[in-house]
């Protein structure tokens, strides 16, 4: 709660906002910043191309022909010094490009794409819904009504520092199997061991989340199996992180087995349901694929990735970077061979399992993590210029005793504007403020509720485990909050009811970031006095407002018509600015644009 006088300067600062606004477009008509006609919906890279045809060789046919966009492969070695190395020294002297990012509507929201969709806080989503992530229930796996040997094992994982592999199972296709890193299947009772059950729970909380705020991902199920329900093929071959290949038989997938963790004989793991499509490989974070005619807009230039940074550092995905992502080419007729044209490339996140709490096997690179690159010149140049004098937040970092599975994962040494990634990504250091609001605004309709759910589906064994998770991502999400709901204007949901009715919902009014008394609202319009405000619960607010303009007499777009109303809430810094066109008493007012000034 804040004092008197903190709340009083900050209701001040709203209102000398609001003032040197209203005083701008005071003489005349204004200058409409936004066309009446509806912003587009829909971005256009769900329209079906088609690609380039070319020759890609399969073990059946060597001459066979893909008219897809080709497969990129990405060396986990090239990408980690292209990020931390070439990227720095080629961009040390550019000029940078536009600040904001392109693919912002006129009212300041990111539209459906391939790369997104609209979910939570969009529409209503129920606790269920989120639970279930991307899992349709055709999908939805039952071990125990599955036979002995009916999980064919037909494929070693390819990548990836988890070790797993692939199953294909009757009736419901085929899934990538995962198990948890450590040596969880030897521990003796009572013995806690480092990240046991994380890994798998990671990957499931995880792919819930990003799903939920509206990334494209993969249906992920925590299992528990009984052995005997892999059947293995025979003659099977897998390539590691290191690009060694070698035989996938009963000794490696034994080696894999013994690693997990079990509930009595069954065994603890993921299964990942494979994407439908024609795979690609990964999407890279910066420019765009030159033979995919739909993608026009620099990656580092798309809001959606630059605030997956707030998503990522919310979860402690440190690890995400292209290779934990896939493209695929889904052809507009599902009766059409995958590889083939007309379709378009759905963009999806992959493998959170690095997520709440991952570590590296050496103790100081783990600090580090989330709070400065693996190699961050930054840090190293400070350090060089101040002798390394002062502390720094990794010397002081410290895991939780008592649940030393989840690593580093806290809210004491959380600071969501600071948090890094394991190493450079192009999108996350684009972002900007109104960026991060964005994603923000977004993260806010997940309720406690919500997230205690979340992390219930990491069935944890340990109901300890269960509620501590649950505190530590509901600490870390109110810290993004109280961050980026309270700069820029936190106002949301902004419509128009009954023709002459403003309505929106103060997104840090409804999370109860101050008292409910600090919240004052001061709304304008260019002439006239204060517009009164009608205050209902959670945030809602509404206001009237009073007709500029007839029915009739002139175009829709006549700059008479239109008109702005600018709202302050007496918490946040900024104001929001919409702009709307009046179509007379009939016909109403219309929602032209939303802005939101730096304060």
């Amino acid at each position: 709660m804040e004092s008197g006088a903190m709340k009083s300067s900050k209701s001040s600062l709203a209102v000398s906002a609001v003032a040197l606004l209203v005083a701008l477009p005071s003489c005349g008509h204004e200058t409409p910043r936004f066309p009446v006609e509806a912003s587009i919906h829909r971005d256009t890279d769900l329209n079906p191309v088609n690609a380039r045809c070319h020759r890609e060789p399969s073990k059946k046919d060597p001459k066979h022909i893909a008219c897809t966009p080709e497969v990129y492969v990405s060396p986990l070695a090239w990408d980690g010094a292209d990020q931390m190395v070439f990227r720095p020294l080629t961009h040390a002297f550019a000029i940078a490009p536009g600040k904001e990012a392109a693919n912002v509507d006129a009212f300041d929201e990111v539209v459906d794409s391939a790369w997104w969709s609209n979910r939570i806080g969009a529409k209503p989503m129920s606790v269920d819904e989120m639970a279930r992530g991307a899992c349709e229930t055709k999908i939805l796996l039952d071990p125990d009504k599955s036979p002995d040997g009916s999980w064919l094992i037909d494929k070693g994982k390819a990548n990836g520092a988890t070790p797993g592999f692939r199953v294909s199972i009757p009736g419901k296709g085929k899934f990538i199997f995962k198990v948890d890193e450590d040596e969880g299947g030897d521990m003796t009772p009572g013995e806690v061991v480092p990240h046991y059950e994380r890994p798998t729970a990671a990957s499931v909380i995880g792919a819930a989340a990003y799903n939920a705020v509206g990334f494209n991902t993969s249906c992920e199920q925590v299992l528990y199996v009984k052995r005997s329900i892999f059947k293995l093929a025979p003659g099977l071959r897998a390539t590691n992180n290191s690009g060694v290949e070698k035989a996938f038989d009963q000794a490696e997938l034994d080696k894999i087995l013994k690693k997990t963790s079990k509930r009595g004989e069954l065994l603890r793991m993921t299964a990942s349901a494979w994407l439908p499509g024609h795979l690609l490989g990964p999407f890279r974070y910066n420019g765009t694929r030159d033979d995919d005619p739909n993608d026009i807009i620099p990656h580092d230039n798309r809001r959606e990735l630059r605030g997956a940074r707030l998503l990522a550092a919310w979860l402690d995905h440190f690890d995400s970077r292209e290779q934990n992502s896939m493209d695929s080419w889904i052809t507009a007729s599902p009766s059409a061979p995958e590889d083939s044209s007309p379709g378009i490339v759905r963009h999806y996140y992959l493998d959170t399992s690095d997520c709440l709490g991952s570590e590296w096997d050496w103790e100081p690179i783990s600090k580090r993590l989330g709070l400065s690159y693996v190699v961050d010149w930054g840090d190293i140049g400070q350090d060089f210029v101040t002798l390394g004098i002062p502390q720094r937040p990794w010397e002081t970092v410290e895991r939780s005793p008592a649940h030393i599975k989840f690593g580093f994962y806290n809210v004491k040494d959380f600071v969501p504007e600071n948090w890094k990634n394991e190493y450079p990504n192009a999108a996350f250091s684009r972002m900007t403020e109104h960026d991060g609001a964005w994603m923000t605004r977004i993260l806010a309709h997940f309720t406690p509720e919500m997230v205690h759910r979340l992390a219930v589906i990491g069935n944890f064994t340990d109901p300890n485990d269960t509620e501590y998770m649950s505190a530590m991502m509901e600490g870390r999400l109110e810290k993004i909050l109280e961050r980026y709901l309270t700069r820029l204007s936190p106002v949301a949901d902004l419509h128009v009811e009954q023709s002459d009715k403003l309505c929106g919902v103060d997104l840090a009014e409804m999370r109860r970031l101050r008292d409910k008394g600090s919240f004052w609202y001061v709304v304008q319009m260019p002439t006239g006095p204060a517009l009164p405000v009608d205050r209902k619960p959670g945030g809602r607010i509404c206001m009237t407002l009073p007709h500029i303009a007839k029915d009739g007499g002139t175009a829709d777009d006549a700059a008479e018509r239109y008109t702005t109303v600018t709202i302050a809430d007496g918490v946040a810094s900024g104001v929001l600015v919409a702009s709307l066109y009046d179509l007379g008493p009939t016909r109403g007012y219309k929602l032209a644009g939303i802005e939101r000034p730096e304060p």
